[in-house]
């Protein structure tokens, strides 16, 4: 597969049209992440750019979480054995995966931001994980305080 080859040097430009109209030309260079193209400002930062950043496990599993609902909602798969079969994993973590579409905001914000402390696990928070959103931050107010409702 070629990568892209184009990279523009140079600041950005304005240029005013005879009906008053501004152009403004921006130097960009293109990139492909993960087989997808990206269209990058020239001197644009990583941190400027958080959605490059490597995705933590806890954001993977609410994402299957979040995917595989959605599969179930829209009957493109029957069961949890249908997932798991699709998946090729186990019925067991579908399950469990599947409990983080019940978390407390709060906990999916967390999650999202790279909050949570290194010791949460998966397992941690999706093993039988309670019905209301307050006891489920009971466990977790120790190591991370400022979660609330």
């Amino acid at each position: 597969m070629s990568r892209p080859g184009l990279e523009i040097v140079g600041g950005a430009t304005t240029a005013t049209a005879s009906d008053g109209g501004v152009a403004i030309n921006v130097p960009i260079r293109l990139a492909r992440r993960s087989g997808r193209r990206l269209v990058q400002m020239q001197d644009a930062s990583e941190s400027s750019r958080p959605w490059d950043a490597q995705k933590t496990p806890l954001q993977i599993a609410l994402m299957r979480a979040h995917r595989w609902l959605a599969m179930l909602d829209e009957g493109e798969a029957a069961s949890l054995s249908d997932i798991a079969r699709r998946e090729n994993t186990d019925v067991s973590y579908v399950a469990r995966v599947l409990n983080l579409t019940a978390l407390a905001p709060a906990i999916v914000e967390a999650i999202l931001d790279s909050a949570l402390p290194d010791a949460v696990s998966l397992n941690d928070i999706a093993i039988n994980p309670s019905l209301s959103w307050i006891d489920q931050l009971k466990p977790l107010e120790d190591s991370s305080p400022n979660l609330t409702l």
